[in-house]
Formats: structure tokens, sequence, C-alpha cells
């Protein structure tokens, strides 16, 4: 195990600490694989609903399921051994009452391990986020352009410009007063990001918020190329692994039609391989 492996996850408090210091490294995850590749660099790993979106080809993240959501938070918790993982309280579960945000955040915890949730809105999720701190749920709030609002929103438009800053403005002190230990402030402008972040006690993250925030978070398949269904401004591709990718299978299916895969290095022979010859080899 490598010396940073090793190393224990951080808390919600370690997180909280962050404010003001050394930028936060984040990115979601959906699969072990990809929670692996992460684990060493990452401070924090969100479990996003975006999954539905990106793995299973919804038209926005309102279809995604508790059921969903507990999967892939199991898959991903199998990845990470040094991040702390937050997973995303989907569209519906939270909304109608504080004591059906507790039963379904409670649920989500305890059946993925994650550390923390995270759930959309402001001023009037406010009452929610104090009633889950309360009773032992640590909260990771998001305000700006929601998701889950994207009907209401008017779609995926940048949020907080003009008149509506002052809006955004209170409802990012709403959730760091209500107990939020961090909030993610998504497509805003960067002075409005700046101006919140100087303002509030707790660690912004931002996405596609500029780089005045505490820390920053992208949607892992977005900046390797992998989801290429549209591309959003904030989004920087660190690697073109889509490509890389359809290259590959190209090339794939192109030898199998052509017989030349698998070639006799890929495939197994009549001969019983010689036990004590293994053994031999095996001691030298």
């Amino acid at each position: 195990m490598s010396a940073t492996a090793s190393k224990k996850a951080p808390l919600p408090e370690d997180i909280l600490a962050r404010k003001g210091k050394e930028p936060i490294v984040s990115l979601t995850a959906y699969t072990t694989p990809m929670a692996q590749l992460m684990d060493d660099h990452c401070d924090f790993v969100l479990v996003g609903d975006s999954v539905g979106m990106v793995l299973h080809g919804m038209p926005s993240t309102l279809g995604v399921t508790m059921d969903m959501m507990i999967m892939h938070g199991q898959a991903v918790a199998r990845g990470l051994n040094r991040a702390m993982m937050v997973i995303d309280m989907p569209f519906g579960s939270y909304e109608e009452s504080r004591e059906q945000a507790f039963r379904n955040a409670a649920r989500l915890m305890r059946e993925t391990g994650a550390g923390a949730v995270k759930l959309e809105g402001g001023v009037e999720m406010a009452p929610t986020i104090a009633f889950l701190v309360a009773r032992g749920i640590p909260v990771m709030a998001h305000v700006g352009l929601t998701p889950q609002s994207i009907n209401t929103l008017g779609g995926y438009k940048v949020q907080g410009r003009g008149e509506a800053g002052d809006a955004l403005m209170a409802d990012a002190q709403a959730v760091a007063e209500a107990g939020a230990f961090c909030v993610v402030l998504e497509k805003v402008p960067t002075s409005l990001a700046d101006r919140v972040t100087a303002d509030i006690a707790i660690p912004t993250i931002g996405i596609g918020a500029g780089a005045g925030c505490d820390g920053q978070i992208l949607v892992l398949d977005d900046m390797l190329g992998l989801f290429t269904a549209f591309k959003a401004k904030f989004v920087k591709r660190f690697a073109n692994l889509g490509d890389d990718a359809q290259s590959a299978i190209a090339d794939y299916a192109a030898e199998v039609r052509a017989r030349s895969f698998p070639a006799a290095e890929h495939s197994f022979g009549d001969a019983v391989p010689d036990k004590s010859a293994t053994k031999t080899e095996e001691k030298k």
C-alpha cells in the first residue's frame, strides 16, 4: 500500500478547516475503477446524481432514484481508501419534509458508508440542512445552477447575474449559517463567487465559478473526454479518452473481421502443461 493510500480519510470538519487554505480537490465518480484512480489525488469524491446522464443516458438528473445512488455509492466506496465520499441526495428524496430528508440521508450514509450527503437549494433548504446537521448528518450544500431545478430555472443557465446576485449571496449565507460544512457554487459569475467566498465562513467548491473558490470539482467523465454529449464552457478536457476508446474499438473490430485477433499468443494449445517443469522454474 502506498503512503498516500494509508492516510486516514478526511472528515467534514477537516474540509471545513481548509477554508482559505490549500485548495480543495474533488471529482465525481460512479464506479470502483474510477474511484481507485482518483483516490490518491482528491480530498473528497462525490457520487453525483449526474450519473443519470453520464452513465444511464438520461436527459437530466431528475430520473435518478435512491436505489441508483446507493448502488453507485457502494461501488465508489470499494475504490476509496483515503478520500472522503460524499453522495448526492436525488430529486424528490428530501424536498417534501425535514423528516423525509433525514430518513433518506440516513439510509444513504448507512448503506454506502458515505461521510456526508449533498443536497441542492439555498434559503428554502436551510431549515432542512439545520435539521439534518443537528441529527448527525453532515451536509454539503449546492447553490447557483442546481440541476434538479432546471425546469424552473429555464435550463442550464448562468445564475446570479445582476440583481440575482443578492439572492444567490443570501442562499450561500443561509446554508452556511444552517451548518453546511461547505457549499458548491455552480455556474455563477467569477466576481460573485469571489464575493461569496470572502463573505461566508465555510469553503466554496467551484464548478464554473472561477479560480477564487476554496476548491474545485468536475465530473470525471467530462474532464477525461469520456462524456461528450455536450461540453460546458467551464469544463477543461485534461484528456480525450473517448477518442482513444473509439480508435481502439475500431482496431479491435477490424482485427476480428480480418481473423487476425485472437492470434496465437492469445489462444490455448492442446498440450497439457508439464507441472514438474513449472515447479522447477518457480524454485529458480
